[in-house]
């Protein structure tokens, strides 16, 4: 058995090494020119820090560890689409001859979504949420936020909405193998609203307006996803017949215990 799964092994060694050697160069480069990419990443902190107050560091590291946090998440968003085929590489054996040519598609649309998850919390969710963090006892307290933490925090709500975006392309995958219908994320959808609130309520900051603005359009993107469930790999006829013969005896057993 052990085997059999080497040349499974040595193939994820060869994409992780890549994937590696992407990153470590990407890394490097972004390193090189941090400033400006720190720049950007505090344009919307300072747009709504009071007058006088300044982005700090309070330890003697922090401003260098910052650089890292800074060039290593430039890093990844520029090595993405080199992750993201070489992913498509090792999992391409598993697939059928016309599956493996939907490599391009996958690459761009998971690529782009992923930018468009993360543009999305740039420029709407992250002024709404530093904007209510900021002005927040502004009365009370002098307000200077560490940049090590305003750097860790953004890149955790970047990042954060980057992957919820992918839920499409990731349903489009499990569509195209077989493992989902859209019957089966049609079932799973008022679970799948507590989980969204849920992992909405933990990557946003604690206002109510920003988790609906996480929240809100995942609900859309799941709508999608059940869209391009039915496109790639619709529930039988069959089996839906079931489902509605089985609803509507649960329904009719609940009305007779109601009239009972």
């Amino acid at each position: 058995m052990f085997e059999d799964l080497k040349p499974h092994i040595a193939d994820l060694r060869k994409r992780l090494v890549i994937s590696c050697a992407v990153l470590f160069v990407a890394f490097f480069a972004c390193f090189a020119v941090y400033e400006p990419i720190l720049n950007w990443m505090m344009v919307p902190v300072e747009a709504v820090l009071p007058e006088g107050s300044k982005m700090v560091a309070i330890e003697v590291q922090e401003t260098f560890f910052t650089a890292l946090k800074v060039a290593f998440f430039s890093a990844f968003l520029v090595s993405l689409p080199v992750i993201l085929w070489q992913m498509w590489l090792f999992l391409a054996p598993g697939l059928y001859d016309n599956e493996k040519k939907l490599v391009i598609p996958f690459v761009l649309g998971a690529t782009i979504m992923f930018l468009i998850g993360a543009s999305f919390a740039y420029y709407v969710v992250v002024p709404f949420g530093f904007e209510f963090l900021v002005n927040f006892g502004s009365t009370v307290v002098s307000v200077m936020p560490s940049i090590g933490k305003y750097v860790s925090f953004f890149t955790k709500l970047l990042f954060g909405f980057g992957l919820a975006f992918e839920l499409p392309v990731f349903t489009f995958f499990l569509a195209i193998i077989g493992l989902v219908t859209d019957r089966t994320l049609k079932d799973f959808f008022k679970y799948a609203v507590v989980l969204i609130f849920v992992v909405s309520a933990l990557l946003t900051p604690p206002d109510i307006i920003t988790q609906f603005l996480m929240a809100g359009p995942l609900i859309l993107l799941y709508g999608v996803s059940i869209y391009i469930a039915k496109v790639f790999n619709p529930a039988d006829k069959d089996e839906e017949e079931e489902d509605l013969d089985e609803e509507e005896d649960i329904e009719e057993k609940e009305v007779e215990k109601s009239t009972k």
